[in-house]
């Protein structure tokens, strides 16, 4: 990925936003960033849900599929507080880099 350092941070707020809204997997996180530009491979993204999950932004359980397991992500409290305070910080630089009210 491309300037991976400052877009990272906008992929962290793209799995919390989608797991606030109900559980998510990796496959589908992959496939989810693909629509909007972001191209992650499972050893990029999986280290980052990990990450979020031991900082408390998520929380993981295995879940069976017939003859497999998935692990799901869910935002926590904690994830769901500090994707509401990113929301208002992207708004406010929002309005300063596209010069809106």
């Amino acid at each position: 990925m491309e300037h991976q350092d400052l877009l990272s941070g906008f992929v962290r707020l793209h799995i919390l936003h989608h797991a606030v809204e109900g559980e998510v997997y990796g496959q589908q996180m992959i496939e989810e960033l693909a629509h909007h530009g972001y191209r992650l491979s499972p050893g990029t993204l999986y280290p980052m849900l990990h990450a979020m999950e031991r900082r408390g932004y998520l929380t993981s359980e295995k879940v069976r599929l017939e003859r497999t397991y998935r692990r799901v992500y869910r935002a926590t409290p904690a994830g769901a507080a500090a994707l509401a305070e990113a929301q208002g910080k992207l708004r406010e630089l929002f309005r300063e880099l596209i010069h809106v009210g």
